[in-house]
């Protein structure tokens, strides 16, 4: 493919999803030696790629955009660029890559109809079905445009000083053991117990690690910490919708542990390097497996009681046959419980959080 001097990189997907394709942008500005790559993404996921230094601009667009708000947008993006990579099968996504350039690169879905429009309209295409790694998609349309690709996440920064953590947390980064916690993820069906949770805290605060909780701002994730925070008599610092995603990578690279569910930020913690406890209940970490720091040598399994790559342990329930469904929860909806999850115990979350501190510390020692 020649190389083009413009390149535009559309993914409207939420923020672990975001945070997978930084692979791919990186793979674009690198290959293509001296272009300027923009990125168009769900207004808010932008800040996945804060301080990335592989994109020039971040444009934005409504997750569900009024009729003339995609009018100015495709105003905005008519024959912009050289080149379009859509990173996506949806119709949205391919749509704006074709207003965007006369050429371009993207994912198809496998089935007929989901694809015949949009199979003519590009030039380097790759089929993408449902149970794929996303990651594995990524890589086979950077090969399809002639690129090298690595499957290592880009980590978002906001360039903070350890002052900043000391005046505004009252943590010293410097000199603190602390873990990093996040309890709430986006929906539901992905949380843990808060049984689970307390018995964590008593845990690392027993150690004497100092436990950062952290989360978004979404009225019903604060309401599930609040919860946590009211049964137990651990002190914690919350910081909530607080931090921005360069600000949480930053805070994230000085922490001696992660523990989380099946969220952006497990994701984030895991490319930063953190060792990262992560809990997955009807997910299928084939598919959404946190990509540690130096990359996924070797793909997870489909269920098991613990796997570790690199700095990651994941955590599934595996005496339920049906780990991983692959839906939303027990009752198939976002708001749902997940009987996986609540059957995780504490001490498997306890039992792996010594397994990765015992190891960082070794690995410091030598």
């Amino acid at each position: 493919m020649p190389a083009p001097k413009s390149v535009l990189v559309v993914s409207l997907r939420y923020f672990g999803d975001l945070l997978l394709t930084t692979p791919l942008i990186r793979a674009v500005a690198r290959g293509f030696e001296g272009a300027a790559v923009d990125v168009l993404v769900t207004e808010g996921a932008g800040a996945v790629l804060e301080g990335n230094a592989d994109v020039r601009n971040i444009l934005t667009v409504a997750t569900r955009p009024r009729l003339g708000e995609s009018a100015a947008l495709v105003r905005r993006l008519w024959r912009r660029y050289d080149l379009a990579v859509i990173a996506e099968t949806g119709d949205r996504p391919h749509l704006y890559g074709f207003f965007a350039a006369s050429r371009r690169a993207g994912l198809l879905a496998p089935e007929v109809l989901a694809r015949w429009w949009k199979a003519p309209l590009l030039a380097r295409s790759v089929a993408f079905a449902r149970n794929d790694r996303r990651i594995d998609a990524y890589r086979h349309l950077a090969e399809a445009m002639g690129l090298p690709f690595v499957a290592r996440t880009v980590v978002p920064t906001a360039g903070g000083s350890p002052a900043v953590w000391r005046r505004h947390l009252g943590l010293d980064v410097t000199r603190d053991s602390y873990a990093v916690v996040n309890v709430a993820p986006r929906f539901r069906y992905k949380r843990w117990h808060v049984r689970g949770w307390c018995a964590l805290f008593e845990w690392l605060h027993a150690r004497g690690m100092r436990i950062v909780v952290s989360g978004g701002n979404a009225p019903e994730e604060r309401e599930y910490v609040h919860e946590i925070l009211a049964e137990s008599a651990v002190p914690t610092i919350d910081i909530g919708g607080r931090l921005g995603f360069g600000e949480t990578a930053d805070l994230l690279r000085g922490a001696a542990l992660y523990v989380g569910p099946d969220t952006a930020t497990s994701h984030l913690a895991a490319a930063c390097g953190t060792p990262s406890v992560v809990l997955f209940g009807p997910t299928d970490p084939r598919l959404w497996g946190p990509i540690p720091r130096r990359g996924l040598a070797t793909p997870y399994a489909a269920v098991a009681a613990s796997q570790r790559r690199g700095n990651v342990l994941l955590l599934q329930e595996p005496s339920l046959s049906c780990v991983p469904c692959q839906r939303e929860g027990c009752e198939r909806h976002r708001e749902s419980f997940s009987a996986c999850l609540d059957a995780l115990t504490a001490a498997s979350a306890i039992e792996a959080a010594q397994a990765l501190l015992t190891r960082s510390a070794v690995s410091t020692r030598t």
